[in-house]
């Protein structure tokens, strides 16, 4: 079995790009800034692992997503003659849990498939896309193949189980159906699809996270990016990448290996990318405290419920000095202070309770600089524990505390003084990439559960609002139901940077367009209501409104 996908093996993200030789599965190549290192578990316990550095460990991601085409202008600007831009010539990748490609959605008038590629990263038996070791990749002609069999999924075996794959790609381009309302939003474009494996259950394992929790690995969505730009060289047309799952994980900066990735693509040439905000405002799963005074220290109160018997929290000071953190239990067992270190892994058994407590309070995380405190649970005794954040030297501190994300974690844990603010899961607090909140197209309020920003470095997130309530979308076996939240509205500006990309792109308007330039001119064509200043940590700079950013490009 290949490395990347052998259970006993971890996978570390080396910052330094390594190109594996020819036989040498120890390596895997991610991109010019970053690769994989595969090495074997042995005999290594939680503990030791905790002594690497965080930040190589990759993070863990979530889904961000459980239309009115009006709302947002794309309507009136497809009904003029002179735009008419359906995202023909354009291609739309999405990174998700996979696709019905039999739907009706993704299927021309003939029948046909509207599908480029699908990389199925959790099929084995065929053959993987050039300069990737892992998965198997379907061209149109042999999906064309298996919708012309009587037994499909013996031609083509990738399915979607889980249907936000499926409902995130019909939304931004899927086939229209009068009969149910229902339009993508460049249903012309065509689409690659990219269904990613589950993380390995040793990373799973690391993070406390449950055995049957759905969620995927850093890396392997630096795999994907990478795919789409293979996929750009190949088809040598515009790209847009929608990205609707999010990770509570890492400082909140945008300064992870995939959020600095996704910088970088941006600047290129035909490479737009749509990133969900996340759906964390209304979690509960955020505390933040500035105590600018004496006594430096403050007290964190965090109930644990009934099912969440194993967990982690991430602590991330932006103190003065050096921070201290002493944890104690429902019935006041403490661990007492422990101060922050390099490498240094705390064990913590109670007497009164059988929790077992795992705390590494680093000196400072390699990719950040700053210090960050990472306490994993393991068979926790429910109620109120209590953790005091204290200044080593005795000066002014403030901190971050976050817990998992979505479905990692039961909405019966949680932080009971907390705040909605700088809850933006990873990848959109990165500067440069487009970071969508949803609001409700219905009666223009934002939704309860979008994430707010700002970053932790004070940098504005969300860049923009789109509609992301009950949008209609196709589900697996061939019907239509809805969809709602952050992933949504990331799927529906995603359609938008590609009608952008028709006009500018295909059509010969401005050949050099990037998606840096496409965000931009979403967040200056917005539409600001009075009653709000701008930009600001819930809306951003508006809600997306395509008449007007045509109107910055066109005389429309």
């Amino acid at each position: 079995m290949k490395k990347i996908l052998d259970n006993n093996y971890f996978d570390f993200i080396l910052t330094n790009p390594v190109i594996s030789a020819p036989g040498n599965d120890n390596i895997t190549y991610l991109n010019n800034r970053h690769s994989l290192l595969h090495i074997p578990t042995a005999e290594t316990n939680i503990c030791e692992l905790a002594r690497y550095p965080v930040h190589t460990f990759p993070s863990l991601f979530t889904l961000n997503s459980t239309v009115n085409l009006e709302q947002t202008g794309v309507g009136e600007v497809q009904r003029n003659p002179a735009l008419a831009l359906f995202g023909q010539g354009v291609i739309v990748v999405i990174i998700d849990t996979g696709i019905d490609y039999q739907h009706p959605a993704f299927r021309n008038s003939d029948g046909s498939t509207r599908i480029l590629t699908i990389w199925d990263q959790t099929q084995q038996e065929g053959t993987p896309p050039d300069t990737f070791t892992f998965g198997t990749e379907y061209s149109r002609e042999t999906i064309n193949t298996a919708l012309n069999s009587e037994d499909p999924l013996s031609v083509v075996p990738s399915t979607d189980t889980n249907e936000h794959g499926t409902a995130i790609a019909s939304v931004i381009a899927g086939t229209p159906n009068v009969l149910e309302g229902f339009s993508g939003v460049v249903p012309q474009a065509d689409l690659v699809i990219v269904k990613l494996k589950e993380a390995k259950q040793n990373l799973k394992s690391f993070y406390f996270v449950p055995d049957d929790a759905l969620c995927f690995q850093e890396s392997d969505l630096m795999l994907g990016f990478r795919y789409s730009l293979t996929i750009q060289e190949r088809f040598n047309r515009p790209v847009v990448t929608c990205f609707a799952v999010g990770s509570n994980q890492g400082g909140h900066d945008g300064r992870s290996p995939l959020s600095g990735y996704l910088n970088d693509l941006v600047l290129q040439p035909g490479i737009g990318i749509s990133v969900s905000a996340g759906n964390e405002g209304n979690s509960q799963r955020h505390y933040f405290n500035s105590t600018p005074i004496e006594p430096f220290y403050n007290d964190v109160e965090l109930r644990i419920g009934e099912n969440d018997k194993m967990f982690a929290m991430e602590i991330w000071s932006h103190s003065l000095g050096r921070v201290s953190i002493d944890i104690s239990s429902p019935n006041r067992e403490s661990t007492q202070q422990i101060y922050p270190a390099i490498g240094d892994c705390r064990i913590f058994n109670f007497l009164f309770t059988p929790t077992t407590l795992y705390v590494n309070n680093y000196m400072f995380d390699e990719e950040t600089g700053d210090q960050m405190i990472l306490v994993r649970f393991e068979n926790t005794t429910p109620g109120i524990w209590r953790i005091r954040i204290r200044s080593v030297e005795n000066e002014p501190l403030a901190f971050h505390a976050w817990l998992p994300a979505d479905n990692l974690i039961s909405n019966q844990t949680f932080f009971l003084n907390s705040t909605p603010d700088t809850t933006i899961t990873s990848p959109g607090n990165g500067i440069r990439q487009l970071t969508v909140t949803a609001y409700n197209q219905i009666n223009n309020s934002i939704l309860g559960e979008s994430s707010r920003g700002y970053t932790r470095m004070g940098f504005v997130k969300p860049d923009i609002a789109a509609p992301g309530y009950q949008l209609t979308c196709a589900v697996p076996g061939g019907g239509y139901g809805s969809v709602t939240g952050t992933g949504a509205a990331a799927a529906h500006a995603a359609g938008i940077i590609s009608m952008v990309f028709e006009w500018a792109i295909v059509r010969e308007h401005y050949s050099t367009m990037n998606g840096l330039d496409v965000s931009r001119l979403m967040m200056r064509g917005a539409t600001r209501p009075s009653s709000y200043t701008f930009p600001n940590n819930i809306w951003g700079y508006g809600q997306v409104n395509v008449t007007s950013l045509f109107r910055q490009l066109t005389s429309i």
